[in-house]
């Protein structure tokens, strides 16, 4: 328990129960009431809750500014955007896995909320674990750094930083199976279903399960990253939490001219390698959040930019 409690920081219980209060209502209203009825989400809804999210996000980031200070404030607007570089990567491992098991589009928002709610609750135990451990153990800090570097050189390198989404190959989806049996196709979009009078699982459960096993791997990239901006436990897990619960929107706004942005990858292994470059000459040269902000910014717009002003030459046939 005191373990538990240093984790949780200098910030109030009652401060904590109120972020949680929020994001269960917005969830409960997301799913219970917005989408009742699955339907395919379409371009213009998706950008009205890419800007619901992100301006949600940015009236948090001025309450924790005018709370708790400028320092945290331009943290949480640091690590929030890291995040959503690293939410691109997910973007796109979403496409590929809807397009594996041909996921009919009506049902892929039902997916993605719960697989984001398991994804959530990854991110605050590792979070909250990683700021536990990097106050007993301050060298861990270093081991973050290398690991960011490796993990954004991998990311830039062609055909590299790939994560494979084929369900035989998946350890979590083989074990499963072992135990529970799992239906034929089903239109229904729903996890269990009874066929031939057995309780089985859908396909729809097995698609949760490599998401949910694949946004395991992005969790281990997204903890040292975001705990080299800001060790304050509330700023890393509520940024992190904001980012997430608008990746649903992003990637109904991104699926279709995802491959347009063919530099943001590489702009995301720049901002990775960078923040572990930080991290690790953090004792000698202290680099300011708001220089952060604008390698982090500069990087992101300049990706995108690009992205926009080279197309893609198109391929021979």
């Amino acid at each position: 328990m005191p373990s538990l409690l240093a984790a949780l920081g200098t910030m109030p219980l009652w401060a904590w129960g109120a972020f949680s209060l929020f994001i269960v209502a917005m969830l409960a209203l997301d799913l219970g009431v917005l989408q009742r009825n699955p339907h395919e989400v379409k371009m213009r809804e998706a950008l009205t809750w890419c800007g619901v999210w992100g301006g949600l996000a940015l009236a948090f980031a001025g309450l924790v500014w005018w709370w708790r200070g400028a320092e945290l404030g331009e943290q949480f607007i640091a690590a929030y955007l890291v995040e959503l570089c690293l939410s691109v990567d997910n973007v796109f491992v979403f496409i590929l896995v809807f397009a594996f098991f041909n996921v009919a589009p009506r049902f892929q928002h039902r997916v993605l909320f719960w697989g984001i709610i398991g994804a959530v609750i990854m991110r605050a135990v590792f979070i909250l674990a990683g700021v536990s451990v990097i106050a007993r153990f301050h060298w861990i800090l270093y081991f973050f750094g290398a690991f960011l570097v490796y993990t954004g050189v991998k990311m830039a390198l062609p055909g590299k930083g790939e994560v494979n989404v084929d369900p035989e190959r998946n350890t979590a989806v083989r074990l499963f199976r072992r135990f529970f049996p799992v239906a034929p196709q089903t239109e229904t979009g729903h996890f269990f279903t009874t066929h031939e009078g057995r309780r089985m699982a859908t396909p729809f459960f097995i698609v949760l399960i490599v998401i949910e096993t694949t946004d395991l791997v992005f969790a281990f990239d997204s903890l040292p990253a975001v705990l080299a901006i800001t060790r304050d436990s509330f700023v890393a897990l509520t940024s992190n939490i904001f980012a997430i619960l608008g990746l649903r929107s992003l990637y109904f706004a991104l699926n279709g001219v995802m491959r347009l942005f063919r530099f943001l990858r590489v702009g995301l292994a720049i901002i990775l390698v960078f923040i572990g470059v930080k991290m690790l000459i953090e004792p000698w040269v202290g680099i300011s959040i708001g220089v952060s902000l604008g390698v982090i910014g500069g990087v992101l717009a300049t990706a995108v930019f690009m992205s926009v002003l080279l197309k893609e030459p198109p391929k021979a046939e």
